[in-house]
């Protein structure tokens, strides 16, 4: 078991539905007790119509940010290659202070092909996408030491991926979370490997806190009690339910917030 309190997140995905419904959905996630409310950073719907409604992610965060008062925000994950790393740390601490220092950092190679050809950014290789989040990290940790003024709170630094060579070894340097998307056999695995890269770099692991993505886990999806306990004893203590547009179901959010609160007491 981890020591850490039991998070509950939101990965609100802003495909096929309107600003109205994605704002007023924030604020119902906010009011039943969501700890923090994740946007995933594509230009296009991921399912369903593939040129459906779609809204960018940080302009997203900072609209978001104004428009709650208590849970955390951020990105899950923001791609390197999208944007300019300093830039991007500065984009970052801005939509920190319009939170009063609620925001997260999440970052990450990159997957999607149609979002770096459709805007222009070369895809490469997987190794090559690996290279560039190596390079941004330091720059983007650079760039937040030397702004003015400086993040508002601590601007937590999220990195996602469960490749075991550069991804773990970068989480290890870097950061605070580490989320996945793997069953609990995979993360027991991975954390291993984890566990292995922190000792190399000299880093205590319970430093990083670890998430995973809950929802799309066949076998247990909408059951917490049978996949949080086994979760939480392998460490995850921050559990993400996704759910897109245009009809946001939050029912699978509301069953784990209750979870949570259950063992949290």
């Amino acid at each position: 078991m981890t020591g850490r309190p039991v998070r509950i997140g939101l990965q609100l995905q802003p495909e096929h539905a309107d600003y109205a419904t994605i704002r007023r959905t924030a604020a119902e996630a906010e009011a039943i007790g969501a700890d923090v409310i994740f946007i995933w950073d594509h230009f296009f719907p991921l399912t369903g119509e593939p040129e459906g409604k779609h809204f960018e992610c940080w302009t997203l965060l900072a609209a978001l940010a104004e428009s709650t008062s208590a849970v955390r925000l951020g990105p899950l994950v923001s791609c390197v290659g999208y944007r300019n790393p300093d830039l991007l740390a500065d984009m970052a601490r801005t939509v920190d202070h319009i939170s009063g220092g609620r925001a997260l950092l999440g970052l990450g190679s990159g997957w999607c092909e149609k979002d770096f050809a459709s805007y222009g950014y070369p895809f490469g290789t997987d190794g090559e996408r690996l290279r560039e989040l190596a390079a941004a990290l330091p720059r983007v940790k650079s760039r937040l030491s030397r702004l003015n003024p400086a993040p508002a709170g601590k601007l937590p630094l999220l990195l996602g991926g469960g490749g075991e060579k550069r991804t773990l070894r970068l989480v290890a340097e870097y950061a605070d979370i580490w989320h996945a998307f793997h069953d609990p056999a995979t993360i027991r695995h991975k954390l291993s490997v984890l566990h292995q890269h922190c000792a190399d770099v000299g880093r205590d692991p319970t430093q990083i806190e670890v998430a995973t993505s809950v929802s799309g886990l066949a076998a247990h999806e909408g059951d917490p009690k049978e996949l949080g306990p086994e979760l939480c004893d392998l460490g995850v203590s921050l559990f993400i339910v996704g759910a897109g547009g245009p009809d946001f179901d939050l029912g699978p959010l509301r069953r784990w917030i209750a979870w949570r609160d259950r063992i949290n007491t």
